[in-house]
């Protein structure tokens, strides 16, 4: 699509918008090509407040939407580009609107963190979950079914938020193997069957991170109140490994204020008696077992070895094990499944009443297999149609969303969402997404976040991304606990 931009530079407030309301466009800034379809013109008036006009010219129609601010504009930098951004955003909507297009169900809302914005309003303005799901519908158009979710996972992260101290931290350790890689999978998890040579060498240097991240976090004060063990796949690792991992983690960290463990057992084919042992041992308390489908036609589509019988064989051994929390994912959108064989999975996976179910709409990734071989796929009524059933069944089988995410290319912009039974929410999630504490993320393509309690700003250190380049970069470790420590210090002053 031809844009022009006049009064105002803020490109990517427009292309968030664009990809949300036409997604199958790129944008195209080349006044040379021909007369733009949109002219999005930002004006700050005299008093101080600013007003965006959007124009969109399609099929020989022109459509006008207006938006002013309500006051005047703030003066703080980040402020006003936050508020700017949004005037901008809301114009371009209403515009296309108005040339009657159907309404996102997350309406004028682009953000991977929808929640925060309900959160926000809770606190600011002392009200309800509801009152904010009803914030959202007013403000930014969101269905009253993706509102409503909204306001639940806001409520959640608000109850969070409470029981939360000033030194707590949460702590990630990655483990990217996987046993083979899924045809919609671009993370950088390799397969053990071509990568299995670096599994020692990559856990030696986790370990030697381990050490440097505990040993800042003693000096610092700071206190681990949850930990996730990700992936990939941890449970690609042998029982003697994961136990050497646990009790690395036991002997670096202070763990005797951490009110869950997680290990993501993600694939029931790598799920041992053995393994699960070792787990319980080692004080895990929560453990995800992830079928994505539980029909073995769409596993074999997408990849995956394991068979449903597998599932629940895992599930039935895990629960004879240990009473730990158990979470199991499934994803709307895969191919070759459809609405009546998705509502059978999740009806399968009901059955099995795990603690938590997350939902995930497929995104399909550039790097996918998916992607590059252009396999067919569910559309985005289909999808909508999986979710809508999941949100019913779920509503009425008392569990309750407590944390959600969306991320680009799904399926009619849909999202992610975690449900819980209640009392079990998983609090890593939750200060995650919701960005509540700072996160000490060890392990390749880890993204620790050190959160200014004070200002809400965030310092990201990242570590390399591929495995390889994660074992070679051992000597960078200490430099990473001094930047953990250097910023506790400032902002502890």
């Amino acid at each position: 699509m031809r844009i022009l931009l006049v009064g105002h530079d803020y490109k990517y407030a427009v292309e968030q918008m664009l990809l949300t309301l036409f997604p199958s466009e790129r944008p195209e800034y080349d006044a040379s090509c021909g007369s733009p379809a949109l002219v999005s013109e930002l004006l700050v008036l005299s008093d101080g407040r600013a007003e965006c006009v959007s124009k969109m010219s399609l099929e020989g129609a022109s459509y006008i939407a207006r938006r002013r601010t309500d006051k005047p504009v703030a003066a703080d930098a980040i402020r006003r580009a936050s508020e700017l951004s949004k005037l901008i955003k809301l114009s371009f909507y209403e515009a296309a609107l108005a040339s009657g297009i159907t309404p996102p169900a997350w309406g004028a809302l682009t953000g991977v963190r929808p929640a925060k914005l309900a959160e926000a309003h809770i606190i600011n303005e002392a009200v309800s979950p509801d009152e904010a799901a009803d914030y959202l519908s007013r403000e930014f158009g969101v269905s009253p079914e993706r509102a409503s979710l909204c306001g639940e996972a806001a409520g959640a992260a608000v109850a969070a938020r409470l029981n939360l101290n000033p030194d707590d931290v949460s702590l990630y350790a990655g483990i990217p193997f996987c046993p083979t890689r899924c045809s919609y999978c671009s993370f950088v998890s390799q397969s053990v069957e071509k990568s299995g040579a670096l599994v020692e060498p990559y856990l030696n240097a986790l370990f030697r991170e381990i050490e440097a991240a505990g040993s800042a976090m003693r000096r610092t004060g700071m206190t681990a109140v949850s930990l996730y063990i990700g992936g990939g796949t941890p449970t690609v690792l042998s029982a003697f490994e994961l136990a050497a991992l646990m009790e690395k983690l036991r002997g670096c960290m202070d763990l005797d204020r951490c009110r869950e463990i997680t290990v993501e057992a993600g694939r029931p084919d790598t799920v041992t008696r053995d393994k699960l042992l070792a787990l319980k041992d080692a004080g895990v308390t929560r453990i995800s077992l992830n079928p994505q489908t539980m029909s073995d036609d769409v596993l074999r589509a997408v990849g995956r070895r394991h068979t449903a019988a597998d599932v629940r064989e895992s599930i039935e051994l895990a629960r004879s094990i240990a009473a730990w929390s158990i979470n199991m994912d499934l994803i709307a959108g895969l191919p070759s499944d459809t609405p009546d064989g998705f509502k059978k999975s999740l009806d399968e996976v009901l059955a099995f009443t795990p603690e938590n179910i997350t939902i995930h709409t497929l995104a399909l990734k550039r790097g996918s297999r998916l992607n590059l071989e252009k396999t067919p796929l569910p559309g985005s009524d289909e999808v909508s149609q999986m979710l809508s059933y999941a949100h019913s069944r779920l509503f009425g089988s008392s569990y309750s969303p407590y944390y959600l995410y969306r991320q680009k290319y799904t399926a009619g912009g849909l999202e992610n969402t975690g449900w819980t039974k209640p009392g079990f929410a998983c609090l890593y999630n939750i200060c995650m997404m919701e960005e509540l504490h700072s996160i000490i993320s060890m392990g390749a393509g880890g993204v620790t976040k050190l959160k200014n309690a004070s200002s809400g700003k965030i310092t990201r250190l990242v570590n390399k991304k591929y495995p390889e380049e994660y074992i070679a970069s051992v000597g960078e470790f200490e430099n990473t606990a001094r930047k953990i420590l250097s910023f506790k210090e400032i902002h502890d002053d």
